[in-house]
């Protein structure tokens, strides 16, 4: 008899050799129709599996990460199956699923088109009404490859080809469909519900742009018409905050052609990005940060030393200078550690906390490119602290709490919490390994925040959690990170003077609250449609008079406004009222202040807010104290 386990601890005896599938008929209605895989001692695993005799057994829905991702997955199998119908031409790459969605790369004679989306997606709904099961099998290396040459699917064949030569190899088939795949998927077409093809676009092979582009066509499966009908309103409502049009339309930034993946910020989105950075100025000082500025420019040796070399020189930017060979930095560390180390440090000193709004380059190829959230040169908001063992946890308590009045009190983000260890290409022992991820550990168990760990995702010199903040469209964004680092310490020979007179090894705590300030700011563009907290809009107001005989008390009411700090502007332009006030409604100024003849007897200025309207009239005293309230306590 196989013992079966279910999540709740209860257990059931069922014949040897039962599948996961006979077990799901024993349990609730709702369950066998919502059930995709199941978790079988950990692992997830097609309900058509056969059991082991002892097992743990939980069944996955659509609710579950696994379970969406596996949904997605066999919807891009469907996508591949009407492909190769209708383009029998076509060679199969890859389709796995992701953040919500698929997609699925083609090699093809020539770019699809929204018409061959159109076609495809309607073969696609003919598989799912066939409702074909989708099975798995298993392969020796030799047959998987003659079966995949055979039907001329090249990248299938390199594929296997990289496989170990005793390689048992699975493959999925749906009616005359057949696939490469590890697996696990649906039991059938038929459970895919809802689906829709989104866009298509070039992606060179394996990410290479040495590489063949091939096409990449993107979609999203829902099991209910309903939240699919969601989804896509929520991905018009992303197109209408896309932080690259309102980049352009606000006037903030912008990138040219001569330098790709290289922004330029304007004076409005210097206005925004200045006060972003006053604002994080302003806080780490309170909390005992120095401030300092690094070279952007420093010898290989450094970080040959640092292991940015071995593990990062792909992404890095190299120059020859005086025959020396430099490296521009891409990340911040390497330049701080040499600042620590220009003299000897005693315990009494630590921690030491040190800030830079350091700027960095990092290539990225071409095709990944994306307005200032993907770009080539970027500011972070490094931060490095040297601190003794004993004091790692009361540090990493004291970041957390930085993140949490950025994101939560400041910016308004809910977010949430990833901690994650030891990479495979990590350098340092294990034993230092063990201590770091304990910190980080120890820290977030006493915060009692949930957090998911992910394993083998860390940096190559610590383990880290990040933070994950939460848009108003749900959408997650990775920002804030705290990394522990024993091994920086001991490939610099970092130390601190310890009460008895002798060297002791520290703590290294990276951290960044904003992550890339740029990204962050491509984020709050996004995330408020443009219309920022009135103290980081680049124009808090706009004096608008109604004929050329008002400008005089208007330009006298923007001067008043300016000496209190307001970011006001006078629009003298000899146009209608109704046309000024429609253009600042665009630009998401905060406030519009009309001036005529009745505020100019009456000493007043009519008062529109772009999103509360009419607010009647206010003397110009009144609404400069409600600006610069506003202003000071950073209102959202």
């Amino acid at each position: 008899m196989a013992l079966v386990v279910f999540p709740d601890g209860s257990r059931r005896d069922f014949p040897d050799g039962v599948s996961a599938a006979a077990v799901l008929k024993e349990l609730g209605q709702r369950l066998q129709k919502e059930a995709l895989v199941a978790r079988v001692n950990g692992r997830v695993a097609d309900l058509a599996t056969v059991l082991p005799q002892e097992v743990e057994i939980e069944f996955l829905t659509f609710a579950d990460e696994e379970g969406r991702d596996v949904y997605r997955h066999s919807s891009a199998h469907i996508l591949a199956q009407a492909v190769k119908r209708l383009y029998p031409q076509a060679k199969l790459a890859i389709g796995p699923a992701i953040s919500d969605g698929f997609y699925y790369d083609f090699d093809v004679p020539a770019p699809f088109t929204p018409e061959d989306l159109n076609r495809i997606e309607a073969e696609m709904a003919r598989i799912i009404k066939e409702d074909l099961p989708i099975t798995r099998f298993e392969l020796s290396r030799e047959e998987a490859r003659a079966l995949f040459e055979a039907a001329g699917e090249d990248y299938k064949v390199e594929i296997i080809d990289e496989l170990p030569p005793e390689s048992v190899i699975s493959c999925y088939r749906q009616g005359e469909f057949i696939d490469l795949c590890a697996g696990p998927h649906v039991p059938s077409t038929g459970c895919i519900k809802a689906v829709k093809l989104l866009s298509v676009a070039g992606a060179y092979w394996r990410g290479d742009e040495r590489n063949k582009m091939l096409q990449r066509i993107y979609g999203t499966s829902f099991p209910k018409r309903s939240l699919l009908e969601e989804h896509l309103h929520r991905l018009e409502e992303a197109k209408r905050r896309d932080h690259r049009r309102l980049g352009a339309e606000l006037d903030l930034f912008s990138v040219r052609e001569e330098g790709p993946g290289l922004p330029f910020f304007h004076p409005k989105g210097v206005v925004l990005y200045n006060e972003l950075v006053s604002f994080w100025r302003e806080e780490h000082r309170r909390r005992g940060y120095q401030e300092i500025k690094t070279p952007i420019l420093l010898r290989r040796e450094l970080w040959e030393r640092s292991g940015h070399w071995d593990h990062y020189k792909e992404n890095m930017y190299f120059a020859m200078i005086d025959e020396q060979p430099y490296a521009i930095k891409p990340m911040n560390c390497p330049g701080c550690i040499l600042l620590y180390q220009r003299r000897l440090h005693s315990y009494r000193e630590l921690p030491i906390r040190i800030g830079e709004m350091g700027l960095v380059h990092r290539h990225e190829l071409s095709g990944v490119l994306h307005g200032l959230m993907r770009v080539r040169s970027f500011t972070q908001d490094d931060a490095h602290i040297f601190c003794r063992r004993d004091q790692v946890k009361a540090e990493i308590l004291a970041i957390i709490e930085i993140v949490e009045y950025f994101y939560r009190t400041v910016f308004g983000f809910d977010y949430h919490v990833e901690l994650s260890t030891k990479p495979e290409e990590a350098m340092g022992d294990e034993a230092i390994w063990e201590l770091a991820e304990a910190a980080l550990r120890e820290a977030l168990d006493e915060t009692g925040m949930p957090y998911r760990v992910n394993v083998g995702e860390g940096a190559f010199y610590g383990p880290k959690i990040d933070f994950h903040l939460r848009d108003c469209l749900g959408r997650t964004w990775q920002c804030g990170t705290i990394q522990a680092d024993f091994v920086m310490p001991e490939k610099f020979d970092l130390f601190y003077i310890g009460e008895d007179g002798q060297r002791h090894r520290l703590v290294m705590l990276h951290r960044v609250v904003f992550g890339s300030l740029e990204r962050f700011i491509a984020i709050l563009t996004e995330h408020f449609a443009g219309a920022f907290p009135v103290w980081l809009a680049p124009v808090q107001a706009r004096v608008l008079p109604i004929t050329e005989r008002h400008t005089a008390y208007a330009a006298e009411v923007t001067c008043f406004l300016e000496e209190a700090g307001v970011r006001a502007e006078l629009d003298a332009r000899n146009e209608k009222v109704s046309y000024k006030i429609r253009e600042a409604q665009v630009q998401k100024v905060p406030y519009m202040l009309v001036v005529g003849d009745r505020e100019i007897s009456e000493h007043t200025v009519s008062v529109r807010h772009r999103a509360e309207g009419d607010l009647g009239p206010m003397p110009p005293g009144v609404i400069r104290d409600r600006i610069v309230a506003e202003i000071k306590a950073r209102r959202i």
